[in-house]
């Protein structure tokens, strides 16, 4: 079921299945999130959970047990249910199921409200342990936005400008999916200007542990979108490699993929969180139109 959102002169559109926020139309009418193609990529703003990225050998080992699960776990192939909702906001809640205990056996609740803003939106997270252990997961976003937006540009007319000076390399994903412990692209500096060929050669652009907390996707008159992510330890940067499309995704992580040669125990993971029987914990990014 699609759900439709309105605040002052922005529109925005979001999907029970996978919980997502699907649509983002600015003041002028112009679509602010990839739409999806089945030919390229047909996601556009899924939710990682309980899982960020992809597992060795598809399987973990959770308190013993080995349990497999998809890249970016399950929720984004779930329906939500709808918890609240008004004019400009809805909250989406997902539980535990058969299906899900199968790959991850905790009840939970996941909650996801998407708000929209005055000039964008904010997406937060909020996951609480519903059960008697405690539960390990990890979490994160993957907005695709689209890239160019204004007739007559292109892709490499943009570049992502981070809010600091920024001496950091970029994790390598490995054939397998898994992280190496190898650097990839190197930032030095504010800003990447966008280039086909890095996702090309690297599939993902992964950054942890940078001093900034927001980051730009702007063309050269500053035209785009801002995203604040003050939660995530880590963010992410894709488009499919050798695609061309015209969309970038911008990823806030709180975990990853795998690394070549982790442990394979769920707790080892960088960046898990434990949450013991009762508690929860939320987490928030924000996405400001640039016009």
């Amino acid at each position: 079921m699609e759900i439709q959102l309105k605040k002052g002169a922005y529109a925005a559109a979001a999907e029970t299945m996978g919980g997502e926020l699907v649509s983002l139309r600015d003041r002028n009418g112009r679509e602010r999130i990839w739409q999806g193609d089945p030919a390229v990529w047909s996601g556009r703003n899924p939710n990682l959970f309980p899982i960020v990225g992809g597992l060795r050998n598809g399987e973990v080992d959770i308190d013993g047990t080995v349990c497999r699960m998809g890249r970016h776990g399950f929720a984004r192939r779930k329906e939500f249910s709808v918890a609240e909702r008004g004019e400009d906001y809805v909250v989406l809640a997902l539980r535990e199921d058969a299906e899900t205990l199968e790959q991850y056996p905790f009840p939970f609740l996941f909650q996801v409200r998407h708000q929209l803003t005055e000039t964008g939106f904010v997406t937060a997270f909020t996951v609480a342990n519903t059960g008697d252990r405690a539960m390990p997961f990890c979490i994160g976003a993957h907005t695709a936005f689209a890239c160019p937006v204004l007739p007559g540009e292109g892709f490499a007319d943009y570049r992502l400008v981070f809010d600091e000076p920024e001496e950091a390399d970029a994790v390598l994903p490995g054939p397998d999916g898994c992280l190496l412990k190898e650097a990839g692209y190197a930032l030095r500096g504010d800003a990447i200007p966008l280039d086909y060929g890095y996702f090309d050669r690297m599939d993902t652009l992964i950054f942890q542990g940078l001093r900034s907390r927001g980051v730009k996707l702007v063309n050269r008159a500053g035209q785009g979108v801002r995203m604040d992510f003050p939660d995530f330890p880590m963010i992410a940067f894709w488009t499919k490699p050798g695609a061309h499309a015209p969309y970038l995704c911008i990823e806030p992580w709180h975990g990853c993929a795998a690394y070549t040669g982790e442990s394979g125990r769920f707790r080892d993971k960088p960046g898990c969180m434990v949450l013991e029987p009762g508690q929860t914990r939320a987490l928030a990014y924000t996405v400001t139109i640039l016009e």
